[in-house]
């Protein structure tokens, strides 16, 4: 194989097994965290509620309830969280590893043997697939696109794929989501500047 090409194979090999990484963690920190979350937004607005009369009303009741079917969905993965954990840290490892062969390779000369380095390539790629969950938790795609390009240190694999902003590090999915909710705002800003003031005219009576 030439060298070149190589390169660019443990670079693509290495984003999917660091995004994998990230996106075990997410499934993890959601089911951790989220409920937590959950319950203390429930709570302040049930407080909030008793003194701002506007938050009793059919709307808030009806979040709340989704609060909660969001909460028994994340319970079903509560069990298993740790195996995500456990998936992410060995998905972690085989990225570090790869990440070691790339410079390796990369400091070769081009006329060298590769023989080496392919066999170590061909064992963290076998082990990465017996490593994965397929299944995880909604929206943790989102959360694994952050964790991985805005913390994780990626340069030796932007080296080969030449990663863009809107391209790969935001994803379709969530651009979408965001355009509809500004139109959503947008055609709706009356309506809800209108009940904000209502609500801070309340609170101060």
């Amino acid at each position: 194989m030439i060298k070149n090409d190589f390169l660019k194979h443990i670079a693509e090999t290495g984003y999917n097994v660091g995004f994998g990484a990230k996106k075990h963690f997410a499934t993890y920190d959601i089911v951790e965290k989220i409920p937590g979350i959950i319950s203390f937004l429930s709570m302040a607005i049930g407080i909030f509620a008793l003194i701002i009369s506007d938050l009793s009303s059919e709307y808030i009741a009806a979040s709340l309830i989704v609060f909660g079917i969001i909460g028994l969905y994340i319970s079903f993965y509560n069990t298993q969280k740790e195996k995500y954990a456990k998936s992410g840290k060995e998905l972690t490892k085989l990225f570090n590893d790869l990440k070691v062969i790339y410079l390796n390779v990369k400091n070769t000369p081009d006329d060298s043997d590769m023989s080496i380095f392919q066999e170590e390539f061909k064992q963290v790629e076998s082990q990465y697939y017996d490593k994965c969950i397929s299944k995880q938790i909604i929206f943790s795609n989102w959360y694994a696109h952050y964790k991985f390009f805005w913390e994780h240190q990626i340069e030796w694999i932007d080296e080969q794929k030449n990663f863009r902003f809107f391209r790969d590090k935001i994803p379709l999915s969530f651009s979408i989501f965001l355009t509809l909710l500004f139109i959503t705002l947008t055609f709706n800003f009356y309506e809800l500047t209108k009940v904000a003031c209502e609500l801070i005219v309340e609170v101060k009576s």
